[in-house]
């Protein structure tokens, strides 16, 4: 038959996708619908860059996929990787949209040897599952409010210990029973197959945990062993597995009640609904308590309010308020008519006061005053007069003296007379055989024949 033509028509502008839209939902596609796979293959084009991430393919004789292993979980892997080793690796596919290629981002990665324990988990899993014990119509729900609880640990691992702390951070209240087991390697099933029966024979706990730290397949192979899963489905205390592991469930986590990823999530599961049935009890009594005391209030107030109306109605108490209005009044009364007489008593001392400065005794006395006062004003004037003009006459008298002859005489100074007695002021006034007189302080003397240079 001729196959009819494709229809090449172009749809309108809004159906045609871009290279980036297209990208992105072969990236959704991808992504959702096959989600984390195992796969079995040889490394390739391995290389490790500075940033710790580590990008290498996955091949067989047939095909390659291109996988990339990112730094936070380079670190976690035990495996020490290279060209040519066969492995097994875990990882969810992806789209690197810049180039449209798909590639697997691994999670884990374990030497092909584990393949076996793959292989040996599905076959388990298969037989189990055909049992009915993986069944959720066989679960029972997990007791909201449990007040004992028996866990199945290391005693000595970390895995108790954030346990036990997240239940008293979280203010729960019960009893914790640690039944100590090993839980990796050798005997570790028997182990923990033991410490489930015993559990079964303590009448009062309510819940059982079984769990531990993450590990490797191999560390946590325990879990999946055959006879803990059947000892789990035939306890008959709720169960929660609490295997810390991130990539892939044990047989354990699919028969339990309930799976919680870590020791630390049980924990959290086992306290919200007593936590949250705290909180609402608080709140509760907050509220009942708020309530109550409005209620109170209110019927306070209204008692309050029937007794003021009772007082109103009440004989004595219009006695009482009669006593009350009387002596108000008397009050108001005595103390108008003391304010009258304080204001008469005022005005009385002015009039006194006015009537003494009217009387001619009260005169005289003032006009005394008056003089006695001026008088003593007039003399202090003039004795400060007196006082300023001896005290000129002081320094005149000091002054005069200061030029006085005798003053210069007594300094160590001779005053020069001609034969009168007048002061010879320049050698140029003297002439030869003139009578010359020299005037000291104790005496004077005639210098007939004065010498002239």
């Amino acid at each position: 038959m001729h196959n009819p033509r494709p229809n090449y028509t172009i749809p309108p502008s809004d159906d045609i996708q871009s290279v980036s839209e297209f990208t992105s939902q072969v990236k959704y596609l991808l992504e959702t619908m096959i989600g984390g796979v195992w796969i079995r293959g040889e490394i390739s084009n391995f290389r490790r860059q500075q940033s710790g991430h580590i990008y290498f393919s996955l091949r067989d004789t047939d095909s390659q996929v291109s996988a990339v292993l990112f730094r936070n979980d380079a670190l976690k892997q035990t495996v020490h990787m290279k060209d040519g080793l066969q492995v097994v690796a875990f990882g969810q596919v992806s789209v690197y949209e810049p180039r449209g290629n798909y590639q697997l981002i691994i999670r884990m990665v374990v030497p092909d040897g584990l393949g076996m324990l793959q292989q040996e988990f599905e076959r388990l899993k298969a037989k189990l599952q055909k049992q009915g014990l993986f069944d959720a119509e066989r679960k029972r729900p997990i007791p909201l409010f449990p007040r004992a609880i028996g866990i199945v640990t290391s005693p000595t691992g970390a895995a108790v210990q954030d346990f036990i702390r997240i239940l008293k951070r979280r203010e729960w209240v019960g009893r914790i029973l640690v039944l100590p087991a090993k839980v990796q390697g050798s005997g570790s099933a028997e182990e923990i197959v033991r410490m489930i029966k015993r559990a079964q024979t303590v009448a009062e706990l309510d819940l059982l945990v079984v769990g531990r730290g993450g590990g490797s397949m191999e560390d946590l192979w325990c879990f999946n062993d055959e006879r803990v899963v059947l000892a789990l489905a035939k306890s008959g205390i709720p169960v929660i597995s609490a295997v810390g592991h991130e990539v892939d469930f044990t047989l354990s986590d699919f028969v339990a009640d309930l799976r919680a990823e870590t020791p630390s999530a049980a924990a959290e599961i086992i306290s919200t609904h007593y936590r949250e049935v705290r909180d609402r009890s608080h709140r509760a009594g907050q509220d009942l308590a708020r309530r109550v005391s409005e209620a109170l209030h209110s019927r306070r107030e209204h008692l309050h309010g029937l007794r003021r109306r009772l007082q109103l109605v009440e004989p004595l108490d219009k006695i009482e308020r009669g006593h009350l209005r009387l002596d108000d009044l008397e009050i108001r009364l005595n103390g108008v008519v003391n304010s009258r007489i304080l204001q008469r008593r005022h005005r009385l001392s002015e009039v006194s006061r006015e009537i003494q400065k009217m009387e001619p005794l009260s005169l005289i006395h003032r006009a005394q005053f008056t003089t006695q006062t001026l008088g003593h004003r007039l003399h202090n004037a003039l004795a400060a007069e007196l006082l300023g003009k001896k005290s000129s006459l002081q320094r005149a008298r000091s002054l005069l003296g200061s030029l006085s002859p005798k003053s210069v005489l007594n300094r160590g100074f001779a005053i020069v007379r001609d034969d009168i007695g007048k002061p010879i002021a320049s050698k140029h006034s003297i002439r030869p055989g003139d009578n010359v007189t020299a005037e000291f302080k104790d005496g004077k003397v005639r210098l007939v024949r004065p010498v002239l240079s």
